[in-house]
C-alpha cells in the first residue's frame, strides 16, 4: 500500500514539473515572438497605441538621419529633438499606418520631393517647427493633406514660398509664427511680419504676374481659404473674452438706471 502511495505521489510530481516546464517554455516563445513582431530600432522606444499600431519615441537620440527598419505598423513616430539636415524621399517608405509625424527640434533644411508621399492616405499632423526650412517644395508632399505646423523657422519670404503654402494644410494655431527671416525682393519690408499677413497684401511675383493669371488667381483663393481658417482659429480663442464683454456691455444701461435711483432717492432725503 505504502509503495502505490509512493509511486502515485512521484507520477503527480513528474507530471505537475513537466506541465510547469511546458508553460515556462510556451511564455519564452510567445515573448521571442512578440519581440520578433516589433523589431524597434536600436535608437528608439516601442509600444502599443491606444488607436492601434505602435508608438515608436526616437527623440534626444542624436540621430543625423531616420532609423532604418521601422515597423510597418507604426502608427505615432517621435523624431523631435535631434540633428536631421534632410529628410530623402524614402525615409518612410512601408509606413502605410503612419498617422502623426513629429520631426519638429532638428536642423532641417530640405525635405525631398516625394518625403512623405506614401502617407497621403494616413497621415493626420505633421510637425517642422524649430528647424532651419527657408522655402518649401510642394512636392515633397505629394497628396498628403495633414495639418503641418511650420512656424518658428527662417523663411524666405518669396514667390516661390507664396506659390507653395496655399496649396498645403495648416494648424490654424500656428499660421501667426510663420514669420519672413528675410524677404526677396528685400524692398518689400516683409521680415519678422507674418507670411499669411504680408502675403495677402504684398505681391512677391509680381514679375510672373502677366504669365501666371490662372495660378495667381487660384492661389489667391488659396490664400483667402487660409485667412479665413486664421480668423475662425482666432475667434474662437477670444470667444470667452467676447461673451464677457457683451455681457458687460449689456449691464452699462441698468447700472446708469441704478445710479439715477440712487441719486433721486439722495435728493429727496
Amino acid at each position: 500500500m505504502f509503495s502505490f502511495l509512493w509511486e502515485g505521489c512521484a507520477v503527480a510530481s513528474f507530471l505537475s514539473l513537466t506541465f510547469m516546464l511546458l508553460l515556462h517554455i510556451l511564455d519564452v516563445c510567445m515573448s521571442e515572438s512578440h519581440q520578433t513582431e516589433i523589431k524597434c530600432p536600436e535608437s528608439c522606444f516601442c509600444s502599443e497605441s491606444v488607436d492601434g499600431g505602435l508608438v515608436v519615441r526616437c527623440s534626444d537620440m542624436n540621430l543625423i538621419a531616420v532609423p532604418h527598419g521601422l515597423p510597418n505598423t507604426t502608427r505615432h513616430l517621435y523624431l523631435d529633438n535631434n540633428l536631421l539636415l534632410t529628410i530623402p524621399s524614402d525615409s518612410f517608405i512601408g509606413l502605410p499606418l503612419l498617422f502623426k509625424l513629429d520631426l519638429s527640434h532638428n536642423r532641417l533644411v530640405h525635405l525631398e520631393p516625394g518625403a512623405v508621399r506614401d502617407q497621403a492616405d494616413s497621415l493626420s499632423s505633421l510637425y517642422l517647427s524649430f528647424n532651419l526650412l527657408e522655402t518649401l517644395d510642394p512636392e515633397a508632399f505629394g497628396d498628403v493633406r495633414a495639418q503641418n505646423n511650420l512656424s518658428h523657422n527662417p523663411w524666405l519670404c518669396d514667390c516661390r514660398l507664396q506659390l507653395a503654402v496655399p496649396q498645403l494644410l495648416f494648424d490654424p494655431s500656428s499660421l501667426a509664427e510663420v514669420v519672413c527671416n528675410t524677404s526677396e525682393p528685400e524692398e518689400l519690408g516683409a521680415q519678422g511680419m507674418p507670411f499669411i499677413l504680408v502675403a495677402i497684401e504684398l505681391d512677391f511675383c509680381t514679375e510672373l504676374r502677366s504669365t501666371t493669371d490662372v495660378a495667381m488667381l487660384i492661389t489667391m483663393f488659396g490664400w483667402f481659404t487660409m485667412v479665413i481658417s486664421y480668423l475662425v482659429n482666432y475667434v474662437r480663442h477670444n470667444q470667452e473674452d467676447a461673451i464677457h464683454h457683451l455681457e458687460y456691455l449689456k449691464s452699462l444701461p441698468n447700472r446708469q438706471g441704478r445710479i439715477e435711483e440712487s441719486l433721486t432717492l439722495t435728493t429727496w432725503l
